[in-house]
């Protein structure tokens, strides 16, 4: 209750406090312009000032990025964006936009689907913070432009441009808990051909917040367990991009990535809940090539083709008896020693996307494309069978109509065509109407998403205070939702107000659900007798609606702002026991979620300036349908930067705070959900060196503007 008022008084405050600054004098014309011309892409996949998009995007930029100074793209997103949230644990990090998952989430980077599906939950240490320009997120179905990921919306993380002839970079980050960030850049230009060259690594000694074991699972009370809240880790990704300018209309690129991640488990002395027998790693590997052509100022064609592989190992740590595959046979009790691998899966996916985008007649912009993608799973102990495939091809179209000053059409479909599910067409109609400083826009569009291989073939044994068995379900059928959102938006050159409620319906949706013991197949019941099993189930209907509310104002060196988010979901599913429909949750809905902010930034003289921020997130309690409900929470941040600048070619920065300044930890136990991981409070420092020279040829042939250099 108290936190529920603490919510309510701070969007009261904001909403109150922007209205009354709103009658201050307008801030300098020049900033004024600035903030106006802020450049998206996502929501319609063309160019669009901000202000005259008509699907709404909420930006994330590239100043509120650095004065944040987030330790992973999980904490950027879930403390400056109140309508996201993240549940992360050993397999990866599990986000939720507006009600909905992973699934139903499509993160891209400059456009291109990450790779990197992690038991349902993406590994988002791929993503670099240090090499992130800006963050545009759309909400709600996008399937007519993007494809089956994007039901509940999309983020896209747009990556800085080398644009020097000469770059050199390196950032360094240390925190508590042995927390390391590293990345380094190489940027060089010579001729036509230019390179970037991207080192990044990740390291933590992981913390726990309790000992002490979740007793309903235990046959006796345990309170010194090994089992951290969060475990010790160590990333590294190495990444590379080549591109090539043909000529003045035609350039051409390719680029490649390494990436390898281990998870450190200690073990105890308890069999029944913290023995460990195997660490867990993970290799990606993904290469990538393509090229635009712009034919005149208005129309180009882009052509990406790429392959990505995710593989997830178990690294043992100790003698382990385990079911495996030996030379292609299934051989039970099979032994492992430490320092051996046994592979439990290897995701493989290539794409081809080929997209055209005209400028036609009476105001049109047309976008035109196809689409192909093959995804290869091989899995033998996690995968009915051992390997499952799926290919999906797909035609899209879309127009935006703006002939009328004041009145902006957009609307598109897509035809998609899944190997086992057929054809299925998407349609999207969004419009926007403006009246001045005022926008109002309204999207419908449907989503269509397939069962994945997964989702159709999984047969996962966990032990977690007991086995757990997780399965899946050869008889899915596709998900399809509808989706409505009204936006109203107020936007000046310092001061933005804008609500958008929103209605989401998922017929047929795809959830991990517990079903009776006694309802899996037998010989896994024999071999494993577990205490609770769970399966993949299409749920007969589930919707998830609610209001986002997102406040910003900026006079002078001082910017302030805030979101906030209301949400509920309901969900109903046949129960076979009992021969009647019955309601459930969405796993991981919180009603009430915010965030506020507030900057100050001064420049001493030309070689210092200083910022100063305070930020802060809020939630309520997170419902599961088992193992306990999280509990609601507030973190404050206090932030600091500093930019120095000594010399013509090289900038020095120092980023210092300190994050949870009120010390808050969540001490569930284990076994249990929690609201957040935070060890409690925690400091940090980073320090960056910059140094630049010339210009590299210009193509004027990049994809995505950037907004840095217009931001500071």
């Amino acid at each position: 209750m108290k936190l529920r008022v603490v919510l309510t008084w701070a969007a009261t405050a904001l909403m109150a406090s922007t209205g009354v600054w709103a009658q201050t004098p307008a801030a300098d014309s020049l900033r004024r312009e600035r903030l106006l011309e802020t450049v998206v892409v996502t929501g319609t996949g063309t160019q669009n000032a901000l202000k005259n998009t008509p699907i709404e995007t909420e930006v994330i930029s590239g100043k509120m990025l650095r004065q944040y100074a987030g330790q992973s793209i999980e904490d950027i997103l879930g403390s400056l964006s109140s309508s996201i949230d993240f549940g992360e644990n050993d397999m990866g990090s599990h986000i939720q936009m507006n009600g909905l998952g992973n699934g139903y989430i499509l993160i891209l980077i400059d456009g291109k689907r990450i790779h990197g599906d992690n038991g349902g939950e993406n590994d988002l240490g791929l993503i670099d913070p240090q090499n992130i320009d800006r963050i545009e997120i759309v909400k709600g179905a996008s399937s007519a432009l993007y494809g089956s990921d994007a039901i509940a919306g999309v983020i896209n993380i747009i990556t800085k441009k080398h644009t020097e002839a000469v770059l050199l970079n390196n950032s360094t980050r240390v925190g508590s808990y042995g927390d390391v960030r590293q990345h380094n850049s190489v940027g060089l230009s010579f001729g036509k051909w230019a390179s970037l060259t991207r080192f990044q690594l990740q390291h933590s000694d992981g913390w726990q917040n309790t000992s002490v074991e979740d007793p309903s699972q235990t046959e006796f009370l345990i309170t010194d367990s090994r089992n951290k809240t969060v475990n010790r880790y160590t990333n590294y990704q190495l990444a590379e991009r080549l591109t090539y300018a043909l000529n003045p209309a035609v350039e051409l690129y390719a680029d490649g990535s390494l990436y390898w991640k281990r998870i450190y488990r200690p073990s105890g002395k308890y069999a029944q809940s913290d023995v460990k027998t195997y660490d867990m790693e993970y290799q990606n590997a993904s290469v990538s090539g393509g090229g635009k052509w712009k034919i005149n100022k208005d129309d180009f064609v882009t052509l990406d083709v790429d392959w990505n592989r995710h593989a997830y190992y178990y690294n043992f740590t100790d003698t382990t008896l385990v079911d495996g595959y030996v030379n292609g046979r299934f051989t039970p009790y099979f032994p492992y020693f430490p320092g051996q691998k046994d592979l439990q899966s290897d995701q493989q996916r290539t794409m081809a996307n080929l997209k055209g985008v005209f400028l036609l007649p009476e105001f049109n912009r047309l976008s035109v494309g196809a689409e192909w993608r093959y995804d290869w799973l091989d899995a033998p102990m996690r995968v009915a069978g051992g390997r499952a495939t799926d290919n999906t091809e797909a035609l899209f179209i879309q127009d935006e109509w703006n002939k009328l000053k004041w009145l902006q059409l957009t609307g598109g479909m897509r035809l998609t065509r899944n190997e086992q599910f057929g054809t299925k067409l998407t349609p999207k109609l969004s419009a926007m109407l403006s009246l001045g400083d005022f926008r109002i826009r309204t999207t419908w569009s449907k989503g269509f998403k397939t069962p994945t291989p997964k989702e159709l073939h999984y047969r996962y044994v966990r032990d977690m205070n007991g086995t757990y068995l997780y399965l899946g379900n050869t008889d899915l059928k596709p998900q399809r939702s509808d989706y409505f959102s009204l936006n109203g938006e107020y936007r000046t050159g310092r001061l933005s107000i804008s609500a958008t409620p929103y209605y989401n319906k998922v017929r047929d949706m795809i959830a991990l659900v517990t079903i009776p013991t006694t309802a899996a197949p037998g010989d896994l019941i024999v071999t494993y007798d577990p205490v609770k099993v769970r399966q993949y189930k299409n749920l007969e209907q589930a919707k998830t609606y609610g209001v986002d509310v997102t406040a910003r104002y900026a006079v002078g060196e001082w910017s302030m702002g805030g979101g906030y988010s209301y949400l509920d979901t309901e969900a109903e599913q046949y129960d076979s026991n009992h021969e009647r429909m019955r309601r459930v949750i969405i796993d991981g809905m919180a009603h009430h979620k915010a965030n506020v902010f507030l900057n100050w930034n001064h420049s001493f003289t030309r070689a210092y300036k200083l910022g100063v921020g305070l930020f802060g997130r809020m939630s309520t309690k997170r419902y599961y349908q088992i193992n306990g409900n999280g509990k609601g929470y507030q973190l404050w941040r206090l932030t600091t930067s500093h930019t120095f600048l000594r010399g013509k070619h090289t900038t020095y920065a120092l980023d210092a705070g300190v994050d949870n300044i009120f010390n808050y930890c969540d001490r569930t136990y284990h076994g249990l959900h929690l609201g957040t991981t935070s060890p409690g409070r925690t400091v940090y420092a980073t320090f960056n060196i910059k140094f630049s020279k010339g210009k590299k040829f210009n193509n004027n042939n990049t994809n995505f503007k950037s907004n840095q250099d217009e931001e500071d």
